[in-house]
């Protein structure tokens, strides 16, 4: 993997998510705001709020991006595909969608994978990317490592370990098996409880070529200042 030597790499890393259910539409464009500051990859919305995402993002090199089935997976392929179809016309250029846990538990891997070829042929097609969220918490080893074989089927580009909204968010291990199971292509997104400078770098020496966090700013500053050299140290 690439070494980190400036801001702008591990800022490129980092997807903003704006999608706790009690936020409004202020505290929505100030994070959006602070998407485009520190130029990250993406900034993630509720379905209902990516209007205003592709109108503030406009111009800046942050992506729109949104949650699809999220955050449980429970809708139809059907009504996911709908959601998706809506949101990538009104301008979203990623999905992070959640897969169907619940068919992953019943072992009903057919429906799993179905629904994640048609929504990844659907992305593509538009030119979007497609984040596929496995939800780890609720899953064995097994069912994560039968997950990720359905992901790479269905080509998609990212699988990420979490919501934030489970019990439990990203873990090491889970990078690592996740990583181990998956193609180069495809990449690890980790999720769910990164707050710290240390963390963000530690789940890319993983393997993660995606941070989801809404730490943004704590992690990006204290990078930039652990990278300028101190006063007579240059």
């Amino acid at each position: 993997m690439l070494a980190l030597t400036t801001c702008e790499s591990l800022a490129k890393l980092i997807d903003h998510p704006l999608v706790k259910p009690e936020l409004t539409d202020e505290q929505v464009i100030e994070g959006l705001e602070l998407a485009k500051r520190y130029h990250i990859a993406c900034a993630s919305v509720r379905p209902c709020d990516i209007d205003l995402a592709v109108r503030t993002l406009q111009g800046s090199s942050v992506k729109a991006g949104a949650v699809c089935g999220f955050p449980h997976g429970s809708e139809n392929t059907a009504t996911k595909l709908y959601e998706a179809r809506d949101l990538l016309r009104r301008g979203a250029r990623e999905i992070d969608m959640v897969m169907a846990i619940s068919k992953l538990l019943s072992r009903e891997f057919q429906y799993v994978q179905m629904e994640l070829q048609q929504m990844a042929e659907l992305c593509h097609k538009e030119g979007a990317l497609l984040k596929v969220i496995l939800e780890n918490a609720y899953l064995t080893d097994e069912l994560k490592i039968i997950a990720c074989r359905c992901c790479e089927r269905a080509e998609v580009d990212f699988v990420k370990t979490s919501t934030g909204f489970a019990p439990s968010g990203y873990t090491l291990p889970d990078i690592a098996l996740m990583r181990r199971h998956l193609p180069e292509e495809i990449g690890v997104k980790a999720a769910g409880g990164i707050r710290t400078l240390d963390q963000a770098l530690e789940v890319y020496e993983a393997g993660c070529t995606r941070i989801g966090t809404t730490s943004t700013a704590a992690i990006l500053d204290e990078w930039k200042a652990r990278l300028t050299p101190a006063p007579g140290k240059a």
